[in-house]
């Protein structure tokens, strides 16, 4: 329990530090940590599956193409519009109704029960690969065909003609 707590502040902290950071670059970094640490709590909660493919696919692939993006841009002060005093003010209300939603909400939970699952082996990749092969067998297959066609009419569309 005392390595949730831990990740948890985690998470928090790096998520505030990708918010107020002033560097774009910087940001990026700080939110590719929090999604690790976002990896760390699937594995904590037994869903394997999806801190794989939240490591493989943001942390591995979206957040490093933002990465590249941000370092090509060649972001820096002169070349950022100015902000109106209203679109702040919109932006500071807009926090304080987070704000509000958030304390509303954590006033609801029961933190005093702890939570059991009926199925302690809900959220492994054996679990899910067999749902996904026998109850869903026929939606997965159309879709595997769907995106073998796509990719067959990427690579026609982007083949040059020889002329």
């Amino acid at each position: 329990m005392n390595l949730f707590y831990l990740v948890a502040f985690l998470s928090i902290f790096f998520s505030l530090l990708v918010i107020f950071s002033k560097n774009p670059v910087h940001s990026v970094l700080y939110l590719i940590v929090t999604f690790f640490t976002f990896t760390i709590h699937y594995i904590l909660l037994n869903a394997q599956f999806l801190a794989i493919v939240n490591f493989i696919v943001y942390m591995g692939a979206i957040m490093v193409l933002f990465l590249f993006v941000l370092m090509l841009l060649n972001l820096n002060k002169d070349t950022e519009p100015m902000k109106s005093n209203l679109i702040k003010i919109a932006g500071v209300v807009a926090g304080l109704c987070l704000l509000v939603t958030l304390v509303g909400s954590l006033r609801a939970v029961d933190t005093s029960a702890p939570i059991v699952l009926k199925n302690p082996g809900i959220g492994l990749v054996k679990n899910l690969g067999k749902v996904l092969f026998n109850e869903f067998l026929l939606p997965f297959e159309v879709s595997s065909i769907l995106l073998f066609s796509a990719m067959v009419g990427a690579v026609l569309l982007a083949k040059k003609d020889p002329k």
